[in-house]
């Protein structure tokens, strides 16, 4: 009687053994999973970062002006009513002697 219970439960542990090295969900897939979760959260932490320096700038666009003529000076090239704006363009000669070089 006492073998057959060892029978029966050293048949258990295999199996339970089988199940956790290479069944559904085992330790390798279970470890896969904890790491594209750590992943995801590092990514949603990017992202959450991102979109609050967004919405700070949308909430910076809204009310104030100097963010707004800030873009249009640096992206756009704008200049203020009132403002002199010189562009500084090499010499003719100064081209020439480098393109003939």
């Amino acid at each position: 009687m006492f073998r057959w219970m060892m029978l029966i439960l050293l048949l258990c542990l295999a199996g339970l053994q089988y199940r956790l090295w290479f069944g559904e969900a085992n330790l390798m897939e279970v470890q896969a999973l904890r790491e594209n979760i750590e992943q995801q959260r590092l990514e949603n932490d990017r992202l959450v970062s991102r979109n609050h320096q967004l919405d700070a700038e949308v909430k910076d666009l809204k009310q104030g002006l100097e963010a707004l003529e800030e873009r249009a000076r640096h992206q756009l090239g704008m200049v203020k009513e009132g403002e002199t704006f010189f562009q500084l363009v090499p010499r003719l000669q100064e081209q020439q002697s480098t393109t003939q070089q």
